[in-house]
């Protein structure tokens, strides 16, 4: 008795409105992007689904203020996705994020020491 859907080659529409733990490989929609200021054009690094409001370190812009979900950046913002998945400290040694607090980062050095840095 053959199904009436392919269970292992779902369709891309079908897979963008599962939610992050249905879907065939789980991954979240949300990402981290860098956004250029329209006025002083520094990049600041905003999470997706950012629930604050996020001013330009700079100039003091409003860069994007949340909604219900996403964040809906300012007029004459431009973003691009981060695609770092490391990043370095001072001394050029690799660190991985391990978990994320509300403004507490706590990143992991090479050495698994904990390694604190307020965002």
């Amino acid at each position: 008795m053959p199904l009436a859907k392919d269970l292992l080659n779902p369709s891309p529409e079908e897979e963008r409105r599962k939610c992050k733990l249905k879907r065939l490989v789980q991954h979240p929609k949300s990402f981290f992007m860098d956004v250029k200021c329209p006025g002083c054009y520094k990049i600041t690094t905003v999470f997706s689904h950012a629930q604050t409001v996020v001013l330009c370190v700079g100039c003091s812009t409003v860069l994007c203020q949340p909604t219900g979900g996403r964040a809906r950046l300012t007029e004459g913002c431009s973003f691009r996705k981060s695609s770092t998945k490391t990043y370095h400290s001072a001394s050029k040694r690799e660190i991985k994020w391990s978990s994320t607090t509300s403004k507490l980062l706590c990143l992991h050095h090479v050495s698994n020491k904990p390694l604190f840095v307020y965002a």
